[in-house]
């Protein structure tokens, strides 16, 4: 049985879904006013993992990320560049989709915009009114009484007086408490808005998710999951709103991926310390990226750096050099290794546990392609492939993987590549110090393979011949 961390008890808890076979799963997704950086990238990999886990246990799975294209940020980004909201979240939206086409994330079944359901945002702030939950300040926004809500601060474990201690009312605002949040904005000139039972507006952002998930998944689901630093107050936000509105329970099981760190401090935006996933990529291939994102546990910190990339492009640089040269067997994996992996990932998602299987599978196979053992390398080219295929990985044909080179990859310190020679001009490098050898100019040999390996270039001898590919 799958174990997964509760967030909102602190423990690890059997997955049980509402419907027998079918996991219903809400992620936050971006909001679009400026490119995805590694931290999006990790809570995007993190759950397309548990997506395809689920689905690979056997479960149907529905699978809910919205987009938020409405927003202070959005429209401050928009009014800041001279352009139409609608241009820019148009164009942000299309890089998100083309960051996670790259990294292999695949599609959810509800990919939701924030304007398209402003109707039921209206709808549910309106039944929060009514029910006593919110009210209508002297300014015109409705705003969320938090003090109403019994459960406020249960998932983040903060307490309504700690909160209360350090809040402060902004100068212009008219909440009767500090903590009360917003629901519904009243329009200011030039922003865009939305006709409603208190006038022209658009939606505050907490509410946007609550409206969103319960129209495609119902007032109480499975999973909902987003990036640690979503838990306060956004999704305790989401909570007091959707319980309130829909009397419900809301969420069974909440995920929570945690922060991507540079130098221990956490990767954001507003820290100006961030590296969008259009920086990285035409440094490391986006299949290294998603192993990095893999090699740690979902819910503890992860550091990036170059180092860090590189030790995973390592990583699977020897996954796909066990391999090459062997037709993997169809019939998947069924043997001890599955179990072992299954073991791993049912225990929350334990990637680095089920990577650890990868690495073993890898490590027998080449014992079993230098024995000559042409049926076990099959077999445990089969399994390796299709283990790694749950996470997203081993996707590419490893001849292709292990003689491609992003274009601009940068060197290790001290490993002196001057530039890089063209796959011809590799493939006929071979054929002269092939000669050479057969010639039994072995100093001739060992100079092609010197100048060969100062490029970057691996040569490979096997009874089959000289086989190469990028350090």
């Amino acid at each position: 049985m799958i174990q997964i961390h509760n967030s909102l008890t602190g423990r690890k808890e059997p997955l049980e879904p509402l419907e027998p076979g079918h996991v219903r799963m809400y992620v936050c997704g971006m909001t679009v006013y400026d490119y995805c950086h590694i931290g999006h990238a990790r809570s995007l990999v993190v759950f397309d993992v548990v997506r395809r886990y689920l689905r690979h246990r056997g479960l149907r799975v529905t699978h809910v990320r919205n987009i938020t294209d409405i927003d202070d940020k959005i429209i401050a980004r928009a009014a800041e560049n001279g352009e139409p909201m609608e241009a820019l979240t148009e164009r942000f939206i299309r890089a998100l989709r083309e960051d996670c086409a790259a990294l292999g994330i695949e599609t959810p079944e509800h990919e939701p915009r924030a304007t398209e359901y402003v109707a039921q945002i209206i709808a549910m702030v309106s039944r929060l009114v009514d029910k006593g939950y919110a009210y209508r300040a002297e300014d015109g926004d409705v705003l969320y009484s938090v003090a109403r809500f019994a459960g406020y601060g249960r998932l983040s474990g903060k307490k309504l007086g700690d909160l209360r201690a350090g809040a402060r009312v902004e100068v212009g605002e008219h909440k009767r408490d500090p903590l009360d949040f917003v629901l519904w904005k009243t329009a200011k000139p030039g922003e865009p808005s939305w006709p409603s039972p208190w006038g022209a507006g658009r939606p505050g952002w907490h509410i946007e998710c609550s409206a969103m998930s319960v129209a495609l998944l119902g007032p109480h689901f499975d999973i909902h999951g987003g990036g640690m630093d979503l838990k306060f107050p956004h999704h305790e936000n989401e909570i007091a709103q959707t319980c309130a509105a829909c009397d419900s329970k809301f969420v069974n099981m909440w995920i929570h991926n945690g922060f991507v760190n540079v130098n221990a401090e956490k990767m954001s935006k507003s820290l100006g310390n961030f590296f969008t996933v259009r920086e990285v990529l035409p440094h490391f291939r986006p299949e290294v990226v998603r192993a990095f994102v893999i090699g740690s546990h979902y819910r503890g910190p992860i550091n990036y750096s170059e180092e860090n990339l590189r030790q995973a492009d390592a990583a699977l640089e020897r996954l796909y050099v066990a391999l090459r040269g062997v037709a993997p067997a169809a019939g998947g994996a069924d043997g001890g290794h599955r179990a072992r992996f299954e073991q791993a990932m049912d225990d929350d998602f334990n990637t680095p546990e089920a990577f650890a299987v990868l690495q073993d599978l890898a490590r027998e196979l080449n014992v079993a392609k230098a024995d000559g053992d042409a049926a076990a390398a099959a077999r445990l080219a089969g399994e390796l492939r299709e283990l790694g295929g749950v996470l997203g990985l081993l996707g590419a044909e490893p001849e292709a993987w292990l003689k491609t080179r992003p274009p601009a990859a940068l060197p290790a310190e001290g490993e002196g590549a001057t530039g890089e020679p063209a796959a011809a001009e590799i493939d006929a490098w071979i054929a002269q110090r092939t000669a050479a050898r057969k010639a039994r100019d072995f100093a001739e040999s060992d100079r092609i393979r010197d100048l060969l390996q100062a490029k970057g270039v691996v040569l490979e001898d096997g009874p089959g011949g000289t086989r190469w590919r990028w350090r």
